[in-house]
């Protein structure tokens, strides 16, 4: 099991906001914390992976629960 060691809820929220808070929230993680993003925007399936390539931080995990999708993401 992965240790997370933040989480963003981004439930409600429409692109481009969930990933604009899951990048502020990075930046107060320290390299190789994991941040755990909620979100339900139809976008972010799309939007978190590029976002993770772009900016060079590992998607570690996408699963959905209830209606809404859940990532990990590990900082570079």
């Amino acid at each position: 099991m992965t240790e997370i060691n933040d989480t963003v809820d981004a439930l409600g929220l429409l692109c481009p906001l969930p990933v604009l808070k899951a990048r502020k929230r990075l930046k107060s993680l320290a390299q190789g914390q994991v941040l755990q993003l909620l979100a339900d925007d139809p976008a972010a399936v799309i939007d978190v992976p590029h976002f993770c390539n772009e900016s060079g931080h590992s998607l570690i995990g996408q699963s959905e629960a209830d209606g809404h999708q859940i990532y990990l993401i590990r900082k570079s």
